[in-house]
């Protein structure tokens, strides 16, 4: 810790909170790529107002074709890496603020990315200016990188590494407290099956999100609808069924949450799948749904799959998480799996493909991560959060994926709290004016110690 660097951090309080909202009045939700804008003109505007905000302080930025901007101080052959993103995911439904209005109430502000990512994002921006105002003498160079990718693809590393520098060591702010040392694998498999059909299914968003909506056209009357959602047994979904062209439009609401963490949500694409599944569909509609129930159901770590397995870093989750099903069969159903480091993504598409019967048109995946506690990264991060928060605890492995798995030596430091609420991919996405300092005063120990 450094006192004066604290200091003008304090002092910089109404300008962090006023950036942040201005960043998160922005959508920048991936769209159409335009020249000088990869990834949509909302993601670029972002990135350009952070590379503004960030000259403003008096710091150094580069843009990089749009997909990357660096923000950097210091010099010497050795850098440390602070990896954060700008964009977000779509902002679902069931706020009670604006998504996108930035509201503070009661000393917590909400918005689509006021904690993932970018409350860290301009929490390290502003660190790093208050580092470069207090002048310490830094052994190694530090580089805030802020991809515009990270929700959807990873496009903005993949170019990072190609035309960048890679960091000496590196921390990206978009985990847990204290240390996130382990990752578990990621696995987004999507599949089609084409076949004349009389359903409609269409839900969700992102695999990486819970779907909190699921949107039916069913050739049952809603009478029969009602009666197999009421015997259903999915009391914690609600189900909104109307007559419709001779058969039954229906919505089942449940929660989003992020896909590593589905035990936070309820999947309403899981119940539909229950609930058409109870309704004896004839023909392929029918046997296609059967199988889909019977490899799904309501599990959430792949159960009926075989694919429960855990270990040292952590247990297998499994998340149906889009559907675009209409005349024409299913064009696109993906699914995000969060593997342990002992099984491979091959034996999870594997399993996947033999309890689906379909066909595999897209995969992405993404390996794990673990770096040794004793190494220099994890131990002095450690050393930094028990000093700030006055709590020693041991590292973390989480089914998250973060940017850390792009670098050799990375790891993710922050910037959820322990026991605070953290809806991240959900209604309400918040973030305490309070926490939001602590991030700031955080990030600043964790650069002063691995690069003063």
């Amino acid at each position: 810790m450094n006192e004066f660097v604290d200091s003008i951090i304090e002092r910089d309080r109404e300008k962090l909170i006023a950036s942040l909202q201005e960043s998160i009045r922005i959508p920048s939700t991936e769209a159409a790529a335009e020249p000088g804008a990869p990834f949509g003109r909302n993601v670029s505007e972002a990135l350009h107002h952070a590379l503004a905000t960030a000259a403003d302080l008096g710091l150094k930025t580069t843009d990089m074709e749009g997909y990357v901007g660096c923000v950097e101080l210091g010099e010497g052959e050795e850098m440390l890496g602070v990896i954060c993103h700008l964009d977000v995911v779509p902002e679902g439904t069931g706020w009670k603020h604006p998504p996108y209005g930035a509201v503070i109430e009661d000393g917590v502000m909400y918005g689509r990315g006021v904690l993932d990512d970018k409350g860290p994002a301009f929490a390290a921006i502003y660190a790093l200016a208050a580092i470069k105002e207090a002048g310490v003498p830094l052994k190694r160079r530090i580089r805030i990188i802020l991809g515009t990718n990270e929700e959807t693809g990873w496009g903005c590393m993949a170019y990072y590494k190609e035309h960048g520098e890679a960091p000496t060591l590196a921390f990206t702010p978009d985990g847990e407290y204290p240390v996130v040392n382990s990752e578990k694998g990621i696995l987004h498999t999507t599949f089609e099956k084409h076949f004349p059909s009389r359903l409609r299914i269409k839900a969700g968003t992102r695999p990486n999100v819970v779907p909190g909506r699921t949107e039916i056209f069913v050739p049952v009357a809603a009478d029969k609808v009602r009666g197999a959602a009421e015997s259903a047994g999915l009391d914690d979904f609600t189900f909104e069924i109307e007559e419709k062209d001779g058969g039954s439009s229906v919505t089942v609401i449940g929660l989003d949450a992020h896909a590593s963490m589905p035990e936070a949500g309820k999947n309403s694409l899981q119940a539909a799948f229950v609930l058409l599944d109870r309704l004896g569909l004839d023909g392929e509609d029918g046997a296609v749904i059967a199988r889909m129930h019977d490899a799904l159901g309501m599990g959430l770590h792949g159960e009926s799959m075989g694919l429960d397995v855990t270990d040292a870093s952590g247990r297998l989750t499994l998340n149906p998480g889009v559907i675009d099903w209409d005349e024409n069969g299913i064009s696109d159903f993906k699914i995000d799996v969060r593997h342990p480091i002992s099984l491979s993504a091959d034996d999870v598409k594997a399993a996947e493909e033999k309890a689906l019967g379909m066909e595999v048109k897209h995969v992405h995946q993404q390996d794990g991560l673990y770096v040794p506690p004793t190494s220099e990264l994890v131990s002095k991060l450690l050393d930094v959060y028990a000093a700030r928060s006055g709590k020693r605890l041991a590292p973390l492995a989480i089914g998250g994926g973060t940017y850390a798995r792009a670098f050799k030596n990375a790891v993710a430091f922050g910037c959820e709290i322990p026991g605070h609420p953290s809806p991240v991919h959900m209604p309400n996405e918040m973030i305490s004016i309070d926490d939001l300092m602590f991030d700031a005063h955080m990030i600043a120990d964790a650069m002063l110690a691995l690069a003063e």
